[in-house]
């Protein structure tokens, strides 16, 4: 499995790079490929079974890929007139999908019924400025794997929502209880116990009671640093979590943080070669749940074939780096 694999990395500017061998060779997807030039790419996720296809979040809306991302369409949808930065499949019914944008658009959330063909504005309350980004931006998406009506989603700069029936309705969740507004990102792992994740730009927030309470992890005494970003549940084992850390944003070093126990303790894993930047994403699939992806924001990119115990730096580098991801093949 290790080297057969396809690796797409979504780019701030440069578009989607795309490796068909493990990393060895990479190739820029060009705009004779059907997506539009020097692409502002804010994430590219795969279909949970048919990973041959893969959906990508840009600057000019929602593309669609059939063949392991080798070409792609623009998906003729009301996401064309919005710049498209979070998008969730439920892997239990993939035809079930959530996107969310934002800036320099408004920041709101859609729902797919069909696999992603037609897309439908929900109804959420976001503010329309907010502090440090101006117009914010859905920084994550998170389907509750034990209630797939249950959705959790960040916003930047403007706190969580959820929503208890898969989008028709949504809620603010406590700002009391997570004071800081500039949400990184969320994550819902089964568990047990089924812990809602909730990344802001300070620290790590828990809940494993549906988000009545909250337990703050502490990151300036539990993280070597303490500018968190990105999170992934491990497919496989569910209590195992990931989040990428930095100094600050861009940052000058940053880590990939490893809990084993949804949450309570965590660990710093060991990388190779120093960051460049903070470490801003992190990608686990199903497929082969013990590879492991982490990139940092500027263009370094790290591999683990054994869960995160160990790591290789890929020898390519990258302009900034969005998102992650990788299928079979």
């Amino acid at each position: 499995m290790a080297d057969k694999m396809t690796i797409l990395v979504g780019t701030v500017g440069q578009g989607i790079i795309r490796s068909a061998d493990g990393g060895e060779n990479w190739q820029r997807v060009g705009i004779n490929q059907g997506l539009h030039s020097d692409a502002l790419v804010r994430t590219v996720v795969n279909h949970p079974d048919r990973p041959e296809i893969l959906f990508s979040g840009t600057d000019q809306g929602l593309y669609r890929s059939e063949d392991a991302g080798m070409s792609w369409n623009l998906v003729d949808s009301p996401l064309s007139d919005y710049c498209v930065w979070s998008v969730a499949i439920d892997s239990a019914d993939p035809q079930t999908m959530y996107a969310g944008t934002g800036t320099p658009n408004p920041a709101t959330i859609f729902r797919s019924g069909d696999g992603g063909q037609t897309w439908e504005k929900r109804p959420v309350e976001v503010a329309e400025t907010c502090p440090a980004v101006g117009i914010p931006r859905v920084t994550g998406i998170a389907i509750d794997p034990t209630n797939r009506q249950d959705i959790w989603v960040g916003f930047e700069v403007d706190g969580v929502r959820r929503s208890t029936d898969g989008g028709d309705t949504w809620e603010k969740v406590n700002h009391g209880a997570i004071p800081n507004l500039d949400i990184h990102n969320v994550a819902v792992a089964a568990g047990p116990p089924k812990t809602v994740v909730v990344v802001v730009n300070n620290d790590v927030y828990t809940s494993d009671d549906d988000g009545a309470s909250w337990n703050a992890v502490g990151v300036r005494e539990a993280f070597p640093y303490t500018y968190p970003r990105g999170i992934m549940v491990q497919p496989d084992d569910p209590q195992t979590i990931f989040v990428t850390i930095g100094d600050t944003t861009p940052g000058r070093v940053g880590a990939v943080m490893r809990s084993k126990d949804t949450g309570k303790t965590w660990e710093s894993l060991p990388l190779p070669v120093a960051p460049n930047t903070a470490m801003w994403v992190v990608n686990v699939q199903p497929f082969d749940p013990q590879v492991v992806l982490a990139g940092s924001r500027y263009g370094y990119l790290y591999r683990s074939d054994d869960g995160g115990d160990s790591w290789q730096k890929l020898w390519r580098e990258f302009s900034e780096i969005s998102s992650v991801t990788w299928i079979p093949g």
